[in-house]
Formats: structure tokens, sequence, C-alpha cells
């Protein structure tokens, strides 16, 4: 029998989608009994959702600025429903501009850019974020710092589309010119035997083997920029290029250069990474709505974290995730296990 006190049912939460958010992102909440008084209010926490939809068995609730615990709570105005655990990013770092995936390196220190806009000189270039939030310049001379990627050896690679150059980063910071000629470099990403793939905005992805031969590995559509790139299973490569259209698609390059879509239905992809078990994570907006999707091995999309202006993420140590806006860097807990490195 449903819990009632004064004649009144206790509300019940059956189902929260998606599971995860950050500030700004929204989750839809479906039940019954949400309302006995002219609107029901939603607690993340201890802190005051902003309400967006609110009947008697659905509820979409706005995560508000500063929420950093996942229990979600719905009053009815007589009675609190029992807590739903949910995940909710906590802000690591602002004031900068990523335009693609963080990185992080075994440690779990994640590394992040401010980029700027094409030909803007920025005082960092780089920062390095340690798993206490604390933030440290890492790199200073490199413009628009665009796709970062560990090797095999946990060497940092950076490209920048300013240059055409991919630089190569110490552990101290430390700066060298890896290869040089890749146009407008943007995505780049290591597969298992060493090789690099650098993403060419005019739509060639690169190939530079381990001893810096260079070769064309790919062409896109001159219309699909190779901004994003990302290594699943079976060697194969993924790529996403945001275009103005909201049916954009991702793109999977098999070992032998042969470009398909893989999925066709996403607004503005950008950053991927995959998990453990070959599911594969884009930054984009899925039905109108932006965050984090999940995409199964059977080509079945969901979104798995709400939020705005996401361009990249990444997994970390703990079953963490790395959530990079176009100003800020979050941590959200609780996730998956991202698959490891090539």
């Amino acid at each position: 029998m449903p819990f009632k006190k004064n004649g009144a049912e206790r509300p019940t939460i059956e189902a929260v989608e998606p599971r995860a958010a950050i500030p700004g992102g929204d989750f839809q909440v479906h039940g019954r009994d949400f309302v006995r008084s002219p609107r029901p209010t939603v607690l993340l926490g201890d802190m005051a959702a902003l309400l967006i939809v609110g009947s008697d068995n659905y509820v979409v609730a706005r995560v508000p600025e500063g929420a950093h615990r996942g229990d979600l709570i719905i009053n009815n105005g007589e009675q609190a429903s029992v807590p739903y655990e949910v995940a909710v990013g906590v802000p690591l770092a602002d004031s900068l501009h990523p335009v693609a995936n963080p990185a992080v390196d075994e440690k779990g220190v994640v590394y992040t850019t401010f980029s700027g806009s094409r030909g803007q000189k920025t005082p960092v270039s780089v920062y390095q974020v340690d798993r206490g939030g604390t933030i440290t310049p890492f790199l200073t001379e490199l413009m628009n710092a665009t796709g970062l990627a560990f090797d095999r050896d946990g060497v940092l690679h950076i490209s920048s589309r300013f240059d055409g150059i991919v630089y190569q980063a110490s552990s101290s910071g430390a700066m060298s010119v890896f290869v040089e000629g890749m146009g407008v470099a943007t995505g780049i990403a290591f597969d298992p035997d060493g090789n690099l793939y650098v993403g060419d905005r005019s739509g060639t992805v690169f190939k530079i083997s381990p001893n810096r031969q260079i070769y064309v590995f790919a062409t896109m559509e001159p219309s699909i920029a190779a901004y994003h790139l990302a290594f699943g299973p079976e060697r194969q490569l993924y790529l996403t290029g945001p275009t103005t259209s909201s049916f954009d698609s991702v793109f999977r390059i098999s070992p032998q250069g042969e470009v398909e879509v893989y999925y066709r239905g996403l607004g503005r992809p950008q950053g991927m990474a995959f998990d453990v078990d070959g599911n594969l994570y884009v930054a984009a907006s899925l039905a109108g709505r932006r965050g984090i999707v999940r995409i199964t091995p059977e080509r079945k999309a969901s979104l798995y974290l709400s939020g705005p202006n996401i361009v990249g993420l990444a997994f970390a140590p703990g079953n963490e995730m790395m959530v990079a806006t176009s100003s800020a860097l979050f941590r959200v807990k609780g996730t998956v296990a991202g698959r490891p490195l090539p």
C-alpha cells in the first residue's frame, strides 16, 4: 500500500532521465503523486532546482549552479519522496576555452585548453588540473591549442589549428614539434600500434607512423571537418565534424581507410570517448536536448548526461567522467569505466 500521511499519498519517483547532468542541464522525472499544492518542489541535495514542467506524474527540473549532491527529492506540498540517486557534475575549473576533449593521464590528472579564437595568443595554452581541483598552467607558447591525446608512453600531444603543427610535451611542460604540415590540425588520436591520426578541418585525416612518416589515411567530403577523433573497438577510428545541421553524423573509418556513417541524427556532435563495454559517448544534441549522448554497439542512442555548451569528455580513474564545456571543466562521479587508451 502507498504510504499516506493525513490522507495524502507520498510522491513516488519511478524513473529519471538522463542519469547525470551538470548545472544548466535538466532531469526528466516520471512517477506519481507529485502535486498536492499548486506546484511541486524539487531538491538536489539541499538546493532547490528550477521547475521547468510540473504535473502529477511528470516533472522537468533544471540543475542549479552550485549543486553538488545527487539526491533528487520531490515534495508535493505535503510530503517528500524517497531520495532518488542521480549524478551531478561538480565544477573543477572555469575561465577556460576548450574546443575538444580534455585528456586524462594514468594518475587522473586532467589536461584542458584555453584555445582562443583563430590567431589569438593566450597567456596559457594548456592547463593541468589535479584530482584535488588545483589548476596549474602547463603550456604557454602554443597558439590555438585544439586536440589533446596521450601516446603509449604517456607523452601528451597537442594539435594547433593555427600553424598545423602537432606538438608533444614532457611531464615538466617542455614542448617540441612532433609533426608539421597538417593543415588546420584539429582532432588527434593514437591507435594501438602507436600511429597518430590527425584531422584537418578540410576533411583529410592524416596517419603519422611512430617514425613520423606521413600518409593520407582518409578523405571526407569537403563539408565535413575532421574536428574530433576517437579510437574504438576493433581498431576503428570514429570521427565527428559539427555543422549547422541538426542531423549530423558520427563516421567510422576502417583500418583500410574506408569511411561509413556509423550513426546519423545528432546536433553538432563534437568530442567522443568509449567505455569498457564499447559504448560511444558523444558531446551532441539528441532530439533537441544537449548533453552527452550514449550510442550502444547496436547503434541505439540515448541521452546519458544533460548540460549546455558541452564540447568534449574523457574518462578518468575511479569511474569518473570529465566533461568540458566551452568555458569550464566538470567532474561527474559514479559513472562508468572508460576504455583504456590504445
